[in-house]
């Protein structure tokens, strides 16, 4: 009997059942709805939760709502990578509808202390996004109940006079058709819930990422996709009181919402953020208890990193509101409370989703005057700081520069140029490649947030990242300003609109004895490989060199001719141009071969092969740094890349390149023959590039020895609180802070950056032992590395002058280990330099120095 009872209440609990459901199980009741809007089920062809929406799918239905309803506005905000439609439903009073424009002008004059803002009738706006992890799909099933609801409810049209609802609903196209279409095509049509099936272990590398294995919730700070850039142009138009975020966890959990844990809240989110937060749960409590669906919140999840959906808001006077939802994976699994239904799941997220509907619409005044009274805040804030501005730039490459920048305006914030050089404390800005970012502004906060270095926190647990510093990320020169240097300071605002990186050039005539193209450019490399793939001999100088007209030429400088290009001089001028042109990098005539320091014909000038590259991808690689590699040489550097799954790894398909890059990641699959012949491959003369646990997995295989520092985690004394256990194993985590380096500036992996001091990125905890070989260790960790994020002190001695980059030889061939992510998220300009010289100059690299 008990046992019964217990089954009876799993089966109240999960909803789990094969059986089919339809609109009555999920929609609210006490509300009828206009037959002239048509159900998921009559544009579909199915029931919601039946099958998997795809993209498309969601779209058609979302086009015909807005075209049935003159509640709906259906739009298109932008196109992904792979060219599916990002879209969004305005939904609201016709008479909103109307006046779009003006209801958009009110709200930007919330972030106006000296406007007028009549806060008693202005509309409360919410934004709904779902599914930003593609393989999280009951948000953006829920969006096909959500639009029908809103726009089809008779009950709430009088409402929708004072709400506006955004309702984006897929955040990621591509990866949410890439987990329906695998789901889909293994559904049976008699549901099995075995975990073990093929339907809930989706091949690598899954869909919870975009095009380029990017987790897209990472990104809403950076904005280094098309993705993030759209949507977040469509939050700073609107600028929404509610942000919901819809998102999936581990199968055997329940349904979390947010407040997260209360110490995990960043500083500079304030306390009214947490309170009113709270607030809005109390709408979720009372819908999930009438539902009987179990739920928590304050715990696991934090509200710390920016670049998180949930997160972004909460510094812009907005409320960030993040759903987890135990996910089914498919359409029907085993979970440790019983049977996880598909439909089940999506009921929760709809629920979640009239919840903050019902709570918008009663806290409308009180949110607006959050927002108001967040804004007039800043101006007491901007006053009493004494940091003025912040200046950063890069006197050898605007690239770097201009990207930070370009990053900054996405916000709406406000970025100068400066109009004549300036120097500051004895550090020099130019004027061609430096920029201001005044502080007294709307966005003060998420300026702080871009620029700050912080390394003490009030909790040691972190769910992401501790630390983004973007100056520190692009490796730019940069200060903080006070009010006298910036009064001096002559600037002129950017505008976003016209904002480009100017084209490169040639500077010199048609004929020359050599054309240089010096190496400190960021996109040096993307020209690099087009004068290879062009048929140029192309050089580099392992030394400096200077022209009878005085101009020096540092290490890493490519120098080229015509080589067997088969082009007349003119052809090859122009194609030089045409290259300069593209890249936004200068190419420079040189007038005779006899330079100072060294000529033209010297032993210490190279020829460079063009790099044949595979990405070893699959099995049991790290899909995100894989991703990142793959986006760099693709997106930024314009490089082909053959993305080599691991099983395919022989002598005869491999010995096509000549460079392999091995990711973070477990090798283990390959065994003892595929590390035979990755070690022979090396031996020929080729280049292995490997991070993390390819290190690991190299050592491990005798390849080439590396060493690994061990540091000590262990707990000591005799008893512990057994409550306080994960909270002491958690803080030893490094989830992601920054570290100062020094770098060899003469090495070839140094190749291009004129200072030695250099901040990494690192996220794990994999220490690096130097190279007995004191040349075989390019880059270190300084002896205080930590320069920004959380370390727990028992890893510091794990990093202590320890090797971030070491050479290996093997053979004629090279080996260059990372320790750290030159490429994390896109965003770390600074150390893409390193990653692209390991692949370009890791066949320059002098054998003794790596032995």
């Amino acid at each position: 009997m008990m046992r019964s009872a217990f089954i009876l209440v799993l089966c109240f609990i999960t909803g789990f059942s094969q059986a089919q459901v339809d609109l009555s199980y999920y929609l609210p009741s006490g509300y009828t709805y206009n037959p002239a809007i048509p159900t998921p089920k009559e544009v579909l062809g199915y029931e919601v939760g039946e099958w998997h929406v795809s993209h498309d799918q969601l779209v058609m239905y979302m086009k015909a709502v807005a075209a049935a309803s003159d509640r709906v506005k259906f739009e298109e905000t932008g196109r992904t990578y792979e060219k599916r439609p990002q879209t969004l439903l305005t939904i609201s009073s016709p008479t909103n509808l109307a006046k779009i424009d003006q209801i958009k002008a009110d709200r930007a004059k919330l972030r106006n202390p000296n406007a007028s803002v009549n806060i008693a009738s202005m509309p409360v706006v919410m934004f709904m996004g779902y599914s930003v992890h593609g393989n999280e799909p009951s948000g953006a099933n829920a969006s096909l109940l959500a639009a029908y609801h809103f726009a089809a409810a008779n009950e709430i049209e009088a409402e929708l006079e004072n709400i506006v609802l955004l309702l984006d609903p897929a955040i990621n196209p591509d990866g949410l058709n890439r987990f329906a279409s695998w789901v889909n095509s293994h559904k049976a049509y008699n549901l099995n819930g075995d975990p073990n099936g093929r339907e809930y272990n989706e091949a690598w590398p899954r869909g919870r990422t975009n095009h380029y294995w990017f987790d897209l919730n990472r990104d809403w700070l950076p904005v280094q996709h098309p993705e993030s850039r759209n949507r977040v142009r469509v939050f700073q138009s609107w600028l929404p009181n509610i942000h919901l975020d819809f998102h999936e966890m581990g199968t055997n959990s329940t349904f979390f919402f947010q407040p997260g844990v209360p110490a995990r809240m960043h500083p500079l989110t304030p306390e009214k953020n947490f309170k009113l937060t709270e607030k809005i749960g109390q709408y979720h409590a009372k819908a999930l208890d009438k539902i009987g669906s179990l739920y928590y919140n304050q715990e696991n999840y934090d509200d710390f990193y920016y670049g998180k959906g949930s997160t972004y808001p909460d510094v812009q006077g907005s409320i960030g509101i993040l759903f987890e939802q135990a996910s089914s994976r498919g359409h029907l699994q085993e979970s440790a409370n019983g049977l996880l239904s598909f439909p089940f799941t999506i009921r929760n997220q709809f629920t979640a989703n009239l919840s903050s509907y019902q709570a918008a619409k009663e806290m409308r005044q009180e949110l607006n005057q959050w927002m108001r009274d967040f804004y007039v805040g800043i101006k007491t804030e901007t006053d009493a700081d004494v940091n003025k501005a912040y200046i950063f730039g890069s006197k050898e490459d605007d690239a770097r520069g201009y990207h930070l920048a370009d990053l900054i305006l996405q916000h709406d914030i406000k970025v100068f140029n400066l109009k004549e050089d300036i120097t500051v404390n004895g550090r020099e800005f130019k004027k061609e490649n430096s920029y201001i970012v005044p502080a007294d502004q709307p966005q003060y906060r998420l300026i702080k947030a871009m620029f700050e270095t912080r390394t003490s926190f009030a909790d040691s647990l972190f769910y992401d990242i501790s630390a983004w510093t973007y100056p520190m990320a692009f490796n730019l020169d940069y200060m903080a300003l006070n009010s006298r240097i910036l009064n001096l300071a002559s600037v002129e605002e950017i505008n976003k609109n016209d904002f480009q990186l100017k084209p490169g050039q040639v500077i010199g005539g048609s004929g020359a004895y050599q054309y240089a193209l010096e190496w400190t450019d960021y996109y040096s490399p993307k020209a690099a490989y087009q004068l290879l793939k062009a048929g140029f001999l192309v050089r580099v100088a392992n030394a400096e060199f200077t022209t009878p007209e005085g101009k020096t030429f540092g290490r890493g400088t490519l120098l080229i001719d015509q080589g067997e290009s088969g082009l007349d001089k003119d052809a090859f001028y122009q194609k030089l141009q045409e290259i300069a042109s593209k890249s936004t990098v200068d190419i420079h005539a040189i007038s005779t071969g006899y330079t100072a320091g060294i000529n033209m014909g010297s032993t210490f000038i190279s020829p460079l092969d063009k790099p044949e590259i595979a990405l070893l991808v699959d099995g049991g690689v790290d899909s995100y740094e894989a991703g990142e590699i793959w986006h760099l040489l693709d997106q930024r550097y314009e490089m082909p890349v053959t993305l080599l799954p691991m099983d395919r790894v022989s002598a005869t398909v491999i010995d096509r390149y000549n460079v392999i890059l091995m990711p973070d990641g477990n090798y283990n699959s390959l065994g003892k023959s595929g590390a035979e012949t990755i070690k022979n491959w090396i031996g020929r003369g080729n280049t292995l590039v490997a991070k993390g646990g390819a290190v690991r997995w190299l050592a491990q295989n005798e390849i080439k020895e590396f060493k690994f520092r061990t540091v000590d985690n262990q707990e000591k004394g005799l008893q512990k609180s057994y409550a306080n256990y994960e909270n002491a194993t958690g803080a030893k985590v490094t989830g992601g802070a920054i570290f100062n380096a020094k770098l060899d500036t003469t090495h070839p992996i140094g190749y291009g950056y004129e200072s030695a001091n250099i901040h990494t990125f690192r996220n794990d905890n994999l220490f690096l032992e130097p190279s007995s070989n004191p040349y075989a260790n390019p880059l270190v960790y300084t002896e205080n590395p930590l320069a920004s994020g959380y370390l727990h002190p028992s890893n510091l001695p794990g990093l202590k002058n320890g090797s971030v980059i070491q050479i290996g030889a093997v053979g004629r061939g090279r080996i260059v280990a990372f320790a750290d992510n030159m490429n994390f998220r896109a965003f770390w300009f600074g150390t893409n330099k390193l990653y692209m010289n390991a692949i370009f100059f890791g066949q320059v690299i002098e054998g003794g120095t790596a032995r």
